[in-house]
């Protein structure tokens, strides 16, 4: 069992002011509690992906034993609640680091990292996370999910809701997103559970990067209805076409502040301020970029904050002023 408390046993330590999660089966006390689990230094937003496969010895936290294992058939509604500010950033139990903004749970007994399916029973909203830390230890809790999960399925006001928990499978170690994002265009599509996994591998291999052309006279007003669908390049395309991630239209202020400041770390982030039938909105892009695989790549790192929509535009700006 690692000796470092992960963010749920944080949470724990926090909310019940106990001893954190051990690390041996006959303490009392795990000698590491109140340490806490290491924050990520650097700049910009933490890496996805990493750490190792791991599922662990029995321990035991607040008198209650659990006994991590590989349980292909889990599947069990409860209570689920949800963590963020005051773990962003931080190192979970399997080596990752902590976001609050993507698709991730924490989970008492199942293997790291891992994919579920999670349903607010609530209202029907389901979504795919990646499991990769140890939680939930209040009540009869049985998951507890990232900020941006809650925010999905509807309960974040809240704090807590009824969910329905599925174990799909193992999760790879190195996901720059793109896998995640694909499992919950496999969710949307209707595929089984247990296809999911290798449908999702397949379709990131077989699909083409879907990229649309902006128009040069947006000036940074990105209506829909200006997009045309291109097909796809299969040579270099010129140096003279830029490529830019159309993020997504945010209706609070705060949230679009918020990611345009994790987005700078990305490439350069243009925000067009639009009237909708609520009030402004806010549309993000990222870019531009000049060659479409650092675009891909910044597309990816997109989807991980939980933006599934996200997509690529093309802009012959600077070709139009050679000609």
């Amino acid at each position: 069992m690692r000796k470092l408390l992960s963010v749920s046993c944080i949470l724990l330590a926090m909310s019940l002011t106990i001893s954190g999660c051990s690390s041996n089966k006959t303490a009392s006390r795990d000698p590491f509690a109140g340490i806490g689990s290491p924050i990520y230094k650097g700049s910009g937003p933490v890496p996805m992906g990493g750490g190792r496969y791991h599922i662990g010895e029995p321990y035991q936290v607040a008198g209650r034993w659990f006994t991590p294992k590989e349980q292909p058939n889990y599947d069990k509604t409860g209570p689920a609640s949800w963590y963020g500010e005051a773990f962003n950033r931080r190192m979970t139990s399997n080596g990752e680091w902590f976001d609050m903004t993507r698709l991730t749970a924490a989970h008492p007994t199942l293997p790291l990292p891992s994919y579920a399916k999670v349903t607010n029973v609530s209202n029907g909203n389901s979504v795919i996370v990646r499991i990769n830390d140890r939680g939930p230890f209040v009540g009869p809790r049985i998951i507890d999910l990232s900020k941006q999960t809650a925010s999905v399925l509807g309960f974040k006001r809240q704090g807590t809701a009824t969910v329905r928990v599925q174990y799909i499978g193992p999760a790879p170690i190195d996901d720059d997103g793109s896998n995640l994002v694909a499992m919950n265009r496999e969710l949307e599509n209707g595929t089984p559970l247990r296809q999911m996994i290798a449908a999702a591998s397949g379709r990131r291999l077989a699909e083409p990067v879907q990229v649309a052309e902006a128009d040069p006279a947006e000036q940074g007003v990105y209506e829909a209805d200006m997009e045309q669908p291109i097909a796809q390049m299969e040579q270099s395309p010129p140096s003279a076409v830029n490529y830019f991630v159309q993020a997504g239209t945010f209706a609070d202020p705060d949230n679009a502040e918020r990611l345009r400041q994790e987005f700078v770390n990305i490439g350069p982030v243009q925000v067009a301020e639009l009237m909708g039938n609520d009030g402004p909105v806010y549309r993000m892009r990222v870019g531009p970029f000049n060659n479409l695989n650092d675009a891909q790549i910044a597309l990816n790192q997109v989807h991980g904050y939980g933006l599934p929509d996200a997509h690529l535009l093309e802009s012959h700006l600077q070709q139009a002023s050679l000609q």
